[in-house]
């Protein structure tokens, strides 16, 4: 990319910069107040979520109206009490179809298993949700089987991108995003396999986050590739997101100090992740880094072979098709004619690999992750649009050949941290997002560094 580097941003001048990322922030609804008592605030969500005139019917399943009251009463009382249970303590939060919750089935967004056998206990990410005090609202819509960057559901409907209905609010956690940025609730806990928190939240105009694979555990999460699954957040701020971070991987929660950007080592990715990026989307990342750079930070450029090894190891198909399809073999001999037919045609790509050629790919995964890692030493994160192109409408995404298109260019930068088994998050800053990726356990630094970029840019 030496025709768009750095010394080029700088002339793009600090106040249109800050103009885009100003606009790129707003969403539809305000967000739920958090010094109000959590009844209040509940109530308040469940009135979102029930408005007819709204997406609340397509972005939340299975509403927990009941419930959620007797959690906000029982946080309200602790709060009067001056006692608390962590930094979810009364937060109004959604959760993903795909989340075991004992008594009911996990439809994971499809058909298929709506009337499968009740699960017998609650998913370990729900678990430390509850014993948080956290109030879960809903469980959210989201792809089938959580199988596309998209976030189109023909079973329960699409939600609207709350930035334009017309559009989708991206996948997987499609439900999720679309009930933060709607007022549904303050936080919503999706998983990302290949970008499912991460392109929602940049959709939609929001943050998510992707951390290290290891992190929070995935038990009772219904799998798509249990290689590459990892459970996250999606929030209107990182604040947000380190605290359903802090409850979500079981760490006592400190609060977020956000860094210094002067000497801050960040790295633009060269080669395929900056193709083809949508002009809008080229021209606020453009923007957004000159300001970075302004701030103090060191933006630097730098080709990854391990790009190129990457799309080597998927050449056959795709790791999280091959594993999918292992999930899924018996169910799609049963019940095929039941899936999203482009989910199943997706599946179906996975079956060409065989067991022994699945473990080379694991293998030789495994050591372009110590490649990568090595190679990412000296950068404190790399810098990036979270996704090339903006939302797609949803009529578009009707016709099969430009959903297939949409989908693999709204996963082609976010996959790369599933794939290195890295952590990322994504910031609104654009319509395409302002995505930061580093190294697998420097979780808790990226979160610093995304907070004093947000300061920065916001």
């Amino acid at each position: 990319m030496p025709d768009k580097g750095v010394s080029r941003r700088a002339a793009t001048g600090m106040m249109a910069a800050a103009m885009a990322v100003g606009r790129s922030a707003m969403t539809s609804a305000a967000p739920l107040h958090p010094q109000r008592p959590s009844r209040e605030r509940l109530e308040e969500a469940l009135a979102r979520i029930a408005d007819p005139a709204g997406e609340g019917a397509r972005s939340c399943l299975t509403v927990y109206a009941e419930q959620a009251r007797a959690a906000a009463d029982a946080a309200d009382a602790r709060a009067r009490s001056g006692q608390s249970l962590g930094p979810l303590d009364g937060e109004i939060v959604s959760i993903k179809d795909l989340f075991d919750v004992a008594g009911e089935p996990t439809r994971a967004g499809s058909k298929v298993l709506a009337g499968a056998p009740p699960a017998r206990a609650d998913a370990e990410a729900v678990r430390r949700l509850r014993a948080a005090g956290a109030v879960i609202v809903a469980k959210t819509n989201m792809s089938e089987f959580a199988f596309s960057g998209v976030g189109a559901n023909p079973h329960y409907g699409t939600p609207g991108n709350p930035v334009d209905r017309t559009r989708v609010p991206g996948g997987s956690s499609s439900g999720a995003a679309v009930a933060v940025a709607d007022g549904c609730c303050a936080i919503g806990i999706g998983t990302d396999t290949g970008g499912s928190t991460r392109i929602p939240a940049a959709l939609c105009r929001l943050t998510g986050f992707k951390p290290s694979q290891r992190r929070v555990p995935t038990q009772g999460a219904f799998p798509l590739s249990p290689t590459l699954d990892s459970v996250g957040p999606i929030a209107r701020d990182v604040a947000g997101i380190a605290r359903a971070d802090a409850v979500l991987a079981g760490d006592a929660f400190r609060p977020l100090v956000p860094a210094d950007l002067k000497g801050l080592k960040l790295t633009i990715p060269l080669g395929l992740p900056m193709t083809g990026l949508d002009d809008d989307i080229d021209m606020s990342f453009t923007m957004q880094a000159a300001v970075l750079e302004q701030a103090g930070a060191i933006i630097g450029e730098q080709a990854y072979s391990q790009f190129d090894d990457m799309a080597r190891v998927n050449a056959k198909a795709p790791l999280v098709a091959v594993e999918a399809w292992q999930v899924h073999r018996a169910m799609l001999a049963a019940h095929g004619a039941d899936y999203d037919p482009i989910v199943h045609a997706r599946m179906q790509t996975g079956s060409v690999v065989s067991e022994a050629e699945h473990a080379q790919m694991l293998a030789d995964r495994a050591k372009l992750i110590a490649a990568m890692d090595a190679q990412l030493a000296d950068v404190d994160a790399l810098i990036l649009p979270t996704v090339p192109i903006p939302a797609p409408t949803i009529a578009e995404v009707a016709d099969p050949d430009r959903f297939v298109d949409r989908n693999r260019l709204l996963l082609r930068n976010t996959a790369i941290a599933n794939f290195f088994d890295l952590c990322a998050i994504s910031l609104p800053c654009s319509d395409g997002g302002l995505m930061l990726v580093a190294r697998n356990g420097q979780d808790r630094r990226l979160l610093a560094i995304a907070a004093g970029i947000e300061r920065r840019l916001s």
